[in-house]
């Protein structure tokens, strides 16, 4: 089956990423939230994911004939033919793709007739099984359902889908017009078919699939990731450094452009400390892993969660 019309379920950082790509690749897309002041918090992410898009698209241009391979690899097909005028084609589908976007808070009516949905909630178990049982009666027949999950498997939350038959991950990077990767993972009642169709999906919005031949927490990316940020935590958590200090020192001895805090706040802290709590040991102050949560929960209550709100560990311009 093809998909055409994808439900986003979540407006968070990585869930806007989301819908706004899915759109810009023509598919119809309805984002479902919460509450009004879900989709009022969620309307300013899309309007700077729709600036980004047509500032990197602009950017572009300089690039064209010169052979880089540092252009919006999610947003530009071709490279090698691009044209100026075809940029401006493109910036004409952002647009589109902007003012395409549905914002649904009745469930029932996000749903109807979806052929895929892709949920991108906090990384909270017991939230995703109360959304998943809430939503499994209201699917048609037809759906595929993928969690963007950045830690945890999908045979965690399958049999609360209604369809684990039908069911898998499928995780993007943050930033993914630009770092186009799509983990995608089934785990042991996932039918051949529905892995194929989403595989195929995840290129036709821009991606390069990734396939996991088995489960594994964290993926490919966060198995990598995820250790090397809680290193960097551990060390700001105990006042070994300060986050300045820790990024300066990886980003000289190494040549990477990002130290861990940098990429936290692109992560959003509130993912991070959601990742922090799944520890059991968050839950004593006096371990490394509740220093850190006590940490992150403190840069959150100030209204610091990171690149979405302007300022995290660094402040950014909006």
């Amino acid at each position: 089956m093809a998909f055409k019309k994808v439900v986003v379920v979540g407006g968070g950082v990585l869930g806007s990423q989301i819908a706004y790509q899915v759109a810009y690749k023509g598919f119809d897309v309805t984002v479902w939230l919460r509450s009004e002041g879900s989709i009022e918090r969620a309307k300013p992410k899309f309007a700077r994911w729709h600036e980004t898009y047509l500032k990197d698209l602009e950017a572009a241009k300089a690039l064209i004939g010169t052979g880089t391979k540092l252009y919006p690899r999610g947003l530009v097909d071709d490279f090698e033919n691009l044209t100026v005028e075809k940029v401006e084609e493109l910036k004409a589908q952002a647009d589109q793709a902007f003012e395409s976007l549905i914002y649904e808070l009745d469930m029932a009516k996000a749903m109807a007739d979806a052929d895929l949905v892709i949920e991108s909630l906090s990384e909270d178990p017991k939230a995703k099984i109360a959304f998943y049982q809430q939503m499994a009666p209201l699917l048609p027949e037809k759906t595929v359902i993928v969690t963007n999950s950045s830690t945890m498997v999908p045979s965690a939350f399958a049999q609360y889908t209604g369809r684990p038959e039908k069911y898998l991950a499928l995780h993007f990077a943050n930033e993914i017009w630009k770092n186009n990767t799509a983990e995608i993972m089934g785990h042991a009642g996932t039918e051949g078919k529905y892995y194929d169709e989403v595989v195929e999906f995840a290129g036709q919005i821009g991606m390069i699939p990734l396939k996991l031949h088995k489960e594994q927490p964290g993926y490919i990316l966060n198995s990598l990731l995820v250790p090397f940020l809680n290193a960097g935590e551990a060390l700001y958590a105990n006042d070994v450094a300060d986050p300045e200090t820790i990024d300066l020192t990886w980003s000289l001895a190494t040549g990477a452009p990002l130290g861990p805090f940098r990429i936290l706040d692109i992560v959003g802290l509130e993912t991070a400390y959601n990742i922090v709590c799944m520890d059991p040991a968050a839950k004593d102050p006096e371990t490394t892993p509740g220093k850190i949560a006590k940490r992150l929960k403190e840069k959150i209550d100030a209204g610091k969660k990171g690149v979405c709100t302007g300022e995290g560990f660094y402040k950014y311009t909006k």
